[in-house]
């Protein structure tokens, strides 16, 4: 996601690409299936990239890392559809291995900035579910204005989702959590599904590889479930 530089015309992105080393494995992945199952930039300018049937529940993950999390719902949940927005290839390439590997037909990757992708490939009131797990907190002062969740995204996010539809997050850092917490409370259309001011305490997604690490380390982790509401 970007917001604009009132200093300059240069984009303030969420994100820094790393130049990550791709695995044999994964750049096999990549050569192989990636028009098959990554949406690409022509495709992406249509505002109607993905029309799935409406029946058929949505669910999208911004941000899905090394893919972990993204597969294991993805299989767990075969009548569902999963859209994966990333950029970076090592973990491009290993879900893309997974993928192909497990013959998954529910699951597809946009490889985008995540506002471009929300703006550009998502009808308003398309998507049941929006996950966005341990977004790179930005710890640093200078450096909060890349943080993902601010207030505009937010709202962009809540156009897309269903009427009753989820947005999941979830961060082991505890000033970004406060902060995520304050923007979702103050944002139109949105209702804390545990009650104002809390968190959710049991949170029911599969638990990711940097999690298991981080409380190996004594790290606690913060989830927030808020849906839309009807009105």
């Amino acid at each position: 996601m970007f917001t604009k530089n009132p200093l300059s015309n240069r984009p303030i992105r969420s994100f820094v690409i790393r130049s990550g080393r791709l695995t044999n494995s994964q750049r096999k992945a990549i050569q192989t299936h990636w028009e098959s199952y990554v949406l690409n930039s022509r495709t992406l300018s249509r505002p109607d990239c993905f029309s799935f049937p409406k029946n058929v529940a949505l669910n999208v993950e911004i941000g899905f890392g090394m893919g972990d999390t993204l597969l294991q719902m993805a299989t767990d949940e075969p009548t569902k559809n999963f859209v994966g927005i990333e950029v970076h290839r090592p973990g491009i390439g290993k879900l893309l291995h997974h993928i192909a590997e497990n013959d998954l037909k529910n699951l597809w990757i946009i490889c985008q900035d995540a506002k471009e992708a929300m703006m550009n490939c998502f009808e308003s009131n398309s998507i049941d579910k929006i996950f966005i797990l341990f977004p790179d907190p930005w710890p640093k002062k200078r450096h909060q204005k890349r943080r993902l969740i601010q207030s505009n995204f937010v709202a962009l996010l809540t156009e897309k989702l269903k009427p009753g539809g989820i947005l999941h997050l979830a961060t082991d850092w505890k000033p970004y959590a406060e902060q995520m917490l304050e923007i979702l409370e103050q944002s139109k259309g949105l209702v804390n599904e545990n009650g104002s001011s809390n968190y959710w305490e049991c949170p029911k997604r599969p638990e990711t590889k940097f999690e298991r690490r981080g409380k190996r380390l004594g790290y606690d982790v913060w989830d927030l479930l808020f849906s839309k509401s009807a009105s």
